[in-house]
């Protein structure tokens, strides 16, 4: 974990998968920023080897209960980018609500930010882009 870009959202906890097997997770976070689209990292305390848990709705549901013990109200979440995911790592992509909670705890929408120090006529003077089109702009430079 980075401090300096990090934001934990909880510490260790236990979990236990479908077949039964008790997993440590040290901590939940997601970086300080970001562009909408947010990945929460999930650190285990040992070696998962190439078990695929982040496809385990059992041990998922038991780490969005935690979150939702700590104040997240939304949707479950998908698995994120798979190349992220490493042999004490999974990461899942939170759905746009989860934005509002994150904010709670520190994080910055740099989508905003930067919405705001565009000129009002940066659209040639017509309507505003959709939010689908923003997303898919999003998608693109994250990718």
């Amino acid at each position: 974990m980075n401090s300096e870009t990090d934001i934990q959202l909880s510490g260790p906890f236990s979990v236990t998968d479908a077949a039964g097997r008790k997993h440590d997770i040290q901590a939940i976070r997601i970086f300080d920023e970001g562009y909408g689209i947010i990945d929460v990292y999930v650190d285990f305390a040992a070696a998962i080897g190439k078990e695929r848990l982040f496809e385990d709705t059992r041990l998922i549901g038991q780490i969005l209960a935690r979150l939702r013990q700590i104040g997240y109200v939304g949707p479950d979440f998908g698995h994120g980018d798979l190349g992220l995911q490493d042999d004490k790592l999974i990461v899942l992509e939170a759905p746009e609500e989860f934005n509002a909670f994150a904010a709670s705890k520190g994080w910055k929408n740099l989508a905003e930010e930067f919405a705001e120090d565009e000129p009002e006529d940066w659209h040639g003077g017509g309507s505003a882009p959709s939010s689908s089109k923003l997303d898919a702009l999003k998608n693109k430079f994250k990718a």
